[in-house]
């Protein structure tokens, strides 16, 4: 797996541009072929993905390019929100010069607010003349659609021959199925638009959906992944690329979730099966008691322990063993069911890390699962209890 430069520009074919006025942003993304996407689990949703899924089907998995806005949700605004979202569709379809149902809308922001087509308008005619193939346009398009994010999130690799690139915005309102964000995913490999669909899916399930920053899931979520068709490749090699882009993603937000300071992983393994494996992992990292615990720098297992035993997945109170990493240390807090004394200690010294493995095996099986949290701080208090105008 080859690491590169350029995130979504790295794929070949590939224009960008953002650009930015306060905390508003527009964000446009060129480049045709069959495309796949996912929306979120909410039940209300922002009209620029019910748009967005209904030209997905028009145009039978064909996009040509994406306009993503931030600081308005466009999300509980009724027709009129549709209609906005509609414009946004024209616009850029009327500057690529394609149909409106090839184009992809998203958006993320403040919710129940009508958007500022004005603005939007004035951005948008500021970001066409500024859509190019260099690697700093996809650095570009992901800052414009930042909001509560501290850091720009693009990877880009090649394996094999195929490349994949993708950018990402999201720090809050994070929870599993599919964490608050927009993502933008291109690749060169040949493929169907339900190859993509099986793939994206498969893909999310062991990135995005295993992660979570506070237990809230958005009306916005948006994943698209649109395939340019340059490359004949392996299946196998496209999905291992898109997978390690995925994760790598998902790893960027737990990083920049709001407010955190520390970034922890959960490995459960030896569950009976797999959605066994899923449910306890999530379970940790969806646990307040053990995101304030990280957050403290707290010893306090018992809460990772507890959170294993509500969390649905058959679980023998004998069998269980936990291990914590970090920090250039590796200690076992509990084997086989019995608790190791004397080792918080130890155990304080990698929580005060900020970057934490947990380990937990079940022994009840061969299935294993990972999932990606962060700690919950006070700062994630102060961002959010503010009201945002």
């Amino acid at each position: 797996m080859k690491r590169l430069e350029g995130g979504v520009c790295a794929v070949s074919g590939v224009r960008a541009a953002g650009v930015r006025e306060g905390k508003y942003g527009l964000t446009i993304i060129a480049a045709s072929g069959h495309a796949a996407g996912l929306f979120t689990t909410n039940k209300i949703r922002a009209a620029p993905l019910e748009l967005t899924s209904k030209n997905l089907v028009a145009s039978g998995g064909w996009l040509d390019g994406i306009i993503a806005n931030s600081g308005c949700a466009n999300a509980y605004t009724g027709p009129i929100g549709y209609e906005d979202a509609q414009t946004m569709a024209r616009y850029l379809a009327n500057f690529l010069g394609t149909d409106e149902s090839k184009i992809a809308v998203a958006s993320t922001g403040v919710i129940g607010r009508h958007m500022d087509m004005e603005l939007i308008a004035r951005l948008f005619d500021r970001a066409k003349i500024r859509l190019r193939y260099n690697h700093n346009a996809s650095e570009e398009a992901a800052k414009a659609i930042m909001t509560t994010d501290t850091r720009v999130k693009e990877v880009a690799v090649e394996y094999n021959g195929v490349r994949v690139g993708g950018i990402v915005k999201g720090a809050g309102m994070i929870e599993p199925n599919l964490a608050t964000m927009l993502c933008f995913l291109y690749t060169d490999a040949e493929l169907t638009p339900s190859s993509l669909q099986d793939y994206l899916i498969e893909a999310a399930r062991d990135s995005f959906n295993m992660l979570t920053v506070d237990g809230d899931t958005s009306t916005n979520d948006i994943l698209l992944l649109t395939a340019t068709g340059n490359k004949k490749c392996k299946d196998d090699d496209f999905c291992h690329a898109l997978k390690y882009v995925c994760i790598e993603l998902a790893r960027m937000m737990a990083q920049d979730g709001e407010g955190a300071t520390k970034y922890f992983e959960t490995i459960v393994s030896g569950a009976k099966n797999e959605e066994d494996a899923r449910v306890a992992a999530k379970a940790v990292a969806r646990s307040n008691l053990v995101k304030t615990a990280i957050y403290g720098s707290d010893p306090n297992w018992g809460r990772i322990v507890a959170a294993v035993g509500r969390s649905g997945a058959e679980v023998d109170p004998q069998s269980i063993s936990l291990i914590l990493e970090g920090s250039g240390e590796r200690i076992v807090l509990i084997d086989g069911g019995k608790v190791i004394e004397g080792m918080l200690d130890q155990a304080q010294k990698i929580m005060k890390g900020n970057k934490i493995m947990i380990l937990v095996d079940l022994s009840l099986g061969n299935a294993e699962a990972r999932s990606f949290g962060c700690d919950l701080t006070t700062k994630y208090v102060d961002i959010n209890a503010k009201y945002t105008t």
